[in-house]
């Protein structure tokens, strides 16, 4: 049978990491708080990491898959360019044939042309056009469990022994002299959940269609796991230059259907959410031609093998 679509639903453990941040007060970086509703019902402030990031890290391990693999690819996203193939003038070249309003010819030409596109989605608006390609992934916040995730802001010092006499800082705005600032460093457990629409790879949302072969779309299928695998084997992100996050651990349940039935996610935030997982899937596989399987991972080898697993079966 064929996969259609997977979810993943986890705990992160990551320690002084500084992923993601809202900007700067004077010397003071700010990190990303959120407000939240707890497994017990009541508001809570937390530290998170958006899923926009998150899925940056993923597109971008995407791209050098696809073109590891020989997978077609335009130009901006072989150079991870945010407007991807909005800035390939020879995809805009190739479809001068076609007619501005012919939005579902131009969808079928981007799907054959580009891989990062097909997967991740675009917005095409240059000539007048409205073409839309929707993401197969999806991505939510990394939500930090409020009662296990703590933020602190530490003192650091620029030293600069030559105008250390001088003071702090320079007046001139050229960033030189001696400086101090403060940066956060969060520790704690993290809520994941993703969800990937397997089945949507090369599939022409507008006539219904296949636009690729079974082989062409295997191997988009294996890109895309490969790239979700890579996004926590290494976590990109802001600071990592000197505070790489401490990856602890990574334990959660992969859910897999094989039909039109969604693979169920339920929120990490709660504590019983791989038992709740479970049985959700009991419950939906009582339905007639239903077959989700659920699959428990307590380390993030164990879901390296499970993802690898998956992988060899597309």
């Amino acid at each position: 049978m064929t996969i259609s679509s997977i979810s993943l639903c986890a705990r992160v453990t990551l320690d002084m990491h500084s992923l993601n941040n809202e900007g700067a007060e004077g010397n003071q970086l700010q990190t990303r708080m959120v407000h939240i509703v707890d497994q017990t019902g009541q508001l809570a402030v937390t530290n998170a990491i958006s899923g926009d990031m998150l899925k940056h890290i993923q597109n971008e391990n995407l791209a050098q898959i696809a073109s590891e693999m020989g997978l077609p690819i335009c130009s901006g996203c072989k150079r991870v360019n945010a407007n991807r193939i909005n800035v390939d003038r020879d995809f805009f070249k190739s479809i001068e044939k076609l007619d501005t309003k012919d939005n579902i010819g131009t969808l079928r030409e981007l799907i054959r042309y580009c891989t990062v596109d097909d997967l991740e989605g675009i917005l095409i608006t240059e000539g007048k056009r409205s073409v839309a390609r929707k993401s197969v992934i999806e991505f939510g916040w990394l939500v930090g469990v409020p009662e296990k995730t703590r933020t602190e802001s530490y003192f650091h010092v620029k030293f600069d022994a030559e105008s250390r006499s001088g003071g702090s800082g320079s007046e001139d705005g050229s960033n030189t002299g001696q400086n101090i600032f403060y940066r956060p460093a969060n520790s704690g457990e993290y809520a994941l959940v993703l969800n990937v629409e397997l089945d949507r790879i090369g599939f022409h949302d507008v006539t219904r269609e296949y636009v690729l072969d079974e082989a062409e779309r295997s191997k988009r299928k294996r890109a895309m796991l490969q790239s979700i695998l890579h996004t926590f084997v290494k976590l990109n992100g802001a600071h990592r230059n000197t505070q790489h996050p401490h990856m602890v651990n990574m334990a959660g349940v992969i859910s897999v259907s094989y039909n039109k039935t969604p693979a169920p996610t339920i929120s990490p935030l709660a504590d019983g959410y791989r038992e709740e997982i479970q049985a959700v899937v009991q419950e939906l596989n009582r339905w007639k031609g239903n077959e989700i399987n659920c699959y428990k991972f307590d380390s993030l080898s164990q879901f390296a093998r499970l993802v690898t697993d998956l992988a060899k079966k597309l």
